[in-house]
């Protein structure tokens, strides 16, 4: 059973940073892409950013120049540091991984979500 178990939300003040983590347990053969997703009360789920196996990263436009994500293959982490945070940040932010089960075949993973709320 693989498991991403997520981790660092909480309550900031606007201008304010956090760190999000994401650790992956489980039997599998490899991991692929990583990345963070997030989802506001009342909007759909939306891309905050992924991260390859070799690195190459791909960012939402709101959190470009904000938000860094990176990722441990060694440790099978995800981390995304948040930086100038905005109320609009509010959300909930859901980990993602997909994972080789075997050498052929992936399958799309989610974290349980944690919560960041960006409030003065």
């Amino acid at each position: 059973q693989v498991q991403l178990v997520e981790s660092g939300g909480g309550l900031v003040q606007p201008g304010g940073s956090l760190r999000l983590s994401c650790a992956a347990s489980g039997i599998f053969f490899s991991i692929n892409t990583m990345g963070w997703y997030r989802q506001a009360p009342g909007k759909e789920r939306e891309l905050v950013a992924t991260i390859t196996r070799r690195g190459n990263t791909n960012y939402a436009d709101s959190v470009k120049g904000r938000f860094t994500i990176s990722r441990d293959n060694a440790k099978n982490t995800v981390s995304v540091q948040m930086n100038s945070l905005k109320p609009e940040d509010t959300a909930v932010y859901y980990c993602n991984a997909n994972i080789y089960k075997t050498a052929y075949v992936t399958n799309d993973y989610w974290g349980q979500g944690t919560q960041v709320t960006v409030s003065s």
